[in-house]
């Protein structure tokens, strides 16, 4: 979550939906402050517009009932058939974050309470013995509405056609809760944060190379080889990828086989373009769909090759804030979802992926937009690896293609060496902005009090 300048337009690196802000908030009460003195954002009224090649386009909004009335309107679907599917979402909401979101999966603690008593008395409403492509389909017989609701698999970094049918839970965080959009960037939820943790105290060491993470024969945490210093700790949380953890840090210590045996997520291809001009078409979020979702979607997990007709998403956070781009300019991170970087995977051809990009955006825009393109940069999934240590250049860690697969991700604690926990995208419950904090919460509820 990064941001950086090119010839007067600023670019959020990484992520770019906010949902769940009170999460944010809630670290600033914690601390005895009020959020709204130091981090601005905003609620969005449009969360996306979403583009077909044979020009079917519409948008999703914040308000559910609007959000029905324009599928209705565009695809012919029954508005109260819409209103059922989020209905649904909510319910899968409602019995699952507490315990698959908010608690520790690896603790007995977690399982004998209510909460999970009321999930297991709703699992046939859960989805869980279907992948979310086959629950969407038996909700709605349009194929284009069962590829927008496909698509919130790509969320997480899985697929729609193996991810389990509790993934329908998407849904319910942007249309009942709301997608949300910080007013300096993405960047300031970092900004943000480092500011008040330093009110608090807390001392930050940037670029600093960890080097290892050491312990006793007691198998007790002692202290962090940083460079040449060696910091003692009997606590020790890291948010790096899991993987590398164990493997750069711990090199003593085996490797979980659940850690080396799961699959990575799906990384990205993203190119950020300096726009001389504005679309009055676009918002904030734009998706252009591919022709063959499932094709699509094959290659990314199976034969590990970029489909030849990707789907497109292009953020413009200038849209909200028109400082980000220069004056009747606009500022695009324009993203594909392409395979890991593991090994076998050719490498990308990037000139034959840009001109791809730049012919479907034609094609659906009605444009030519490489002649409005004043500048570039590239983010590639290798870039990912060596700036993030995200193995395999993966967006999320593990992906979530298996019905077990919130159960195999690694615990938010070490089961081998004491005072040593995990948080972040890599570990429980999952990648994203919102999972990644409720990580670090679950990692800190499991902490003794000194």
């Amino acid at each position: 979550m990064d941001a950086f300048e090119h010839d007067g337009f600023r670019f959020d690196k990484g992520p770019s939906l906010f949902t769940l802000p009170y999460l944010v908030d809630e670290l600033f009460a914690l601390c005895g402050e009020n959020a709204e003195e130091h981090f601005e954002y905003q609620q969005l009224e449009t969360i996306t517009n979403y583009f077909w090649e044979d020009g079917t386009r519409l948008a999703t909004y914040s308000d559910k009932n609007k959000t029905a009335k324009e599928i209705e309107e565009k695809l012919g679907v029954k508005y109260a058939a819409i209103i059922n599917y989020f209905e649904r979402s909510d319910k899968i909401h409602k019995h699952t974050a507490a315990t698959f979101l908010e608690k520790s999966l690896h603790k007995a603690s977690t399982w004998l309470t209510n909460d999970v008593a009321q999930a297991l008395l709703n699992i046939s409403a859960l989805g869980l013995t279907d992948t979310l492509h086959s629950l969407n389909q038996k909700h709605f017989s349009e194929p284009k509405l069962v590829q927008l609701f496909d698509r919130y698999a790509t969320y997480n970094g899985s697929s729609p056609y193996q991810t389990p049918g509790i993934m329908a839970v998407i849904p319910s965080l942007e249309f009942s809760q709301g997608a949300f959009f910080p007013k300096k960037g993405m960047r300031s939820i970092v900004d943000s944060l480092v500011s008040l943790a330093e009110r608090q105290g807390v001392k930050f060491s940037c670029n600093s190379l960890v080097q290892e993470i050491n312990y006793n024969e007691n198998k007790q945490v002692t202290s962090v080889l940083v460079g040449d210093s060696s910091i003692e700790a009997d606590t020790i949380v890291s948010n790096m990828d899991v993987r590398p953890t164990f493997e750069k840090l711990l090199p003593d210590i085996s490797t979980p086989k659940r850690i080396l045996n799961q699959e990575p997520s799906s990384s990205a291809l993203i190119f950020y373009w300096g726009i001389s001009r504005k679309f009055s078409e676009l918002d904030v979020h734009n998706i252009l769909f591919s022709e063959d979702y499932e094709q699509e979607f094959e290659g990314l997990f199976k034969s590990k090759k970029i489909y030849a007709d990707p789907t497109v998403y292009i953020h413009i956070s200038s849209k909200i804030n028109g400082n980000d781009a220069p004056k009747n300019g606009e500022n695009w991170f324009v993203m594909i979802n392409v395979p890991s970087a593991t090994l076998g995977v050719e490498t990308i051809d990037i000139e034959a992926v840009r001109i791809t990009i730049q012919q479907k955006i034609n094609r659906i825009l009605k444009t030519k937009i490489e002649e409005h393109i004043v500048c570039e940069e590239l983010l590639t999934p290798s870039d990912i690896e060596t700036k993030t240590s995200s193995y395999a250049g993966a967006l999320y860690g593990p992906s979530s293609n298996s019905k077990m697969a919130a159960f195999l991700r690694q615990p938010n604690f070490s089961s081998s060496l004491k005072g040593l926990y995990f948080c972040g995208g890599s570990v429980h419950p999952g990648g994203g902005i919102p999972l990644c904090l409720l990580s670090a919460k679950i990692a800190t509820s499991l902490i003794p009090e000194a």
